[in-house]
């Protein structure tokens, strides 16, 4: 039994939770509006809040837990850290060995790193990377994309307000994305289609002006959707045959979660240019990107002070990032989420063959997604409202996951065990049933 189950109070977290909601803007996220939580402390997997209830965390921040909560490997160096200096742009030892460690670990020729502080900023400098590479403006995203809400890069996220807060930036074009979950076809005929339509939209909207081609290996926001197998390999073909480069999207599935290091490497491939955050950091705001010398080379991007930020790279992020990732490694996280995951995957499929409500069952590693339906011949959406029971029915049982709308994502830490895996699909599994009116 989780010890969430167990009956407590939770007026000391709903105060907490209330008195901030009278001062705070609103827009926060879904997940933190839905549970009204306030939390209190974090260890590994799991967070307790102010009652003493502990739920297990199938969230994360939204992927960037990768290390749990409180590691104490993470906890002594950002305190070592603390001890010693914090900002500034001036080399230090954590960020010498940080840009060493990630050349290391990336695919192919890519050794050079830029550091920021946030995803939406790191793609944007990859933008103008591109731009100042090729010397060439479009920029071409996919439907159901998420990179960030700044206005550089909010033309190729998918989300409805974007069109309320324009003008948007010219030059941004969107290709359907090769879900299929959404294709009537066989994976394979989904990517030939959305590599067909790829192609007729550069020719048509973009042609002679492609700067790059930006993709996420897995799409987070959409609902981790998984695209057929090679299709971030075709996608980067048709960008070097338009002159442009390729960008791999990796803030959500980079350093492990798809269980391997990046979530190119599931198709063997080496971006031109790669966006790395969440994760990286084990909670701290850090995001990078990183590309070849002779890439990173081009002017205006190459100018001093053109792609630093002023937080971007200090020795406090830094170190966040270094023992984040040293620890990865050295725990044998990617692996983890390799083992675990496949268990948390094969479990949800185990599932799915008995109760109605989950269909699309997906993932790798521990990035996975299923959908939420009242049809499960048609696959038919189930509606909103009845989300929001299954994601409150879960959080009672002491499950946190963004289980609030059709399109579930499941994205734990790293360090997330198999005993918990297996309590979380105990909860998912009864809050389905109940969904089925058959507990």
């Amino acid at each position: 039994m989780l010890p969430g189950t167990q009956a407590w109070s939770r007026a000391r977290t709903k105060a907490l939770f209330d008195d901030e909601q009278a001062f705070i803007a609103p827009g926060l996220q879904t997940i933190a509006l839905l549970s009204e939580l306030a939390i209190e402390r974090g260890r590994g997997a799991t967070l307790t809040d102010f009652d003493g209830r502990t739920y297990l965390d199938l969230n994360a921040g939204v992927s960037v837990a990768s290390l749990g909560h409180c590691h104490p490997r993470y906890v002594s160096a950002l305190t070592a850290q603390l001890e010693a200096v914090t900002v500034g742009s001036f080399t230090s030892r954590a960020r010498a060995e940080l840009v060493r460690l990630i050349a290391e670990l990336a695919p192919g020729r890519l050794t050079r790193s830029q550091f920021f502080s946030g995803g939406a900023e790191a793609v944007e400098a990859a933008i103008r990377l591109a731009r100042s590479y090729t010397k060439r403006t479009d920029i071409i995203g996919f439907s159901g994309g998420f990179h960030g809400k700044t206005a550089g890069v909010l033309p190729l996220s998918d989300v409805a307000w974007k069109q309320a807060v324009g003008p948007l930036p010219t030059g941004y074009h969107i290709a359907p994305y090769a879900d299929p979950t959404r294709f009537a076809g066989s994976e394979a005929e989904c990517a030939d289609a959305a590599i067909a339509a790829l192609r007729a939209l550069i020719e048509q909207q973009a042609n002679g002006r492609p700067a790059a081609i930006i993709m996420e290996p897995i799409q987070g926001t959409a609902g981790n959707i998984v695209p057929p197998r090679g299709f971030l390999a075709r996608v980067g073909e048709v960008a070097h045959e338009y002159g442009a480069l390729l960008i791999a999207d990796e803030m959500i599935t980079g350093f492990g979660r798809t269980g391997v290091m990046f979530g190119c490497n599931h198709d063997q491939v080496t971006p031109d240019i790669m966006t790395m955050g969440k994760g990286m950091g084990g909670g701290f705001p850090v995001s990078a990107l990183i590309s070849t010398d002779e890439i990173v080379a081009a002017e205006p991007f190459s100018l001093p002070s053109a792609s630093s930020s002023s937080y971007g790279g200090n020795p406090l992020a830094s170190a966040a990032a270094l023992v984040t990732i040293q620890t990865i490694v050295a725990e044998g996280l990617v692996e983890n989420a390799a083992r675990v995951g496949g268990l948390f995957i094969d479990g949800l499929t185990r599932i799915a063959e008995r109760r109605r409500s989950i269909a699309n069952v997906r993932g790798r590693g521990l990035l996975i997604g299923f959908d939420l339906v009242s049809d499960p011949e048609r696959k038919t959406p189930l509606p909103k409202d009845a989300c929001v029971r299954f994601f409150k029915d879960c959080l009672a049982e002491g499950v946190i996951a963004m289980s609030y709308t059709p399109r579930v994502r499941i994205h734990p830490p790293l360090v997330l065990t198999a005993d918990e895996a297996t309590d979380a699909l105990a909860v998912l599994d009864a809050a389905l049933g109940r969904l089925d009116g058959r507990p």
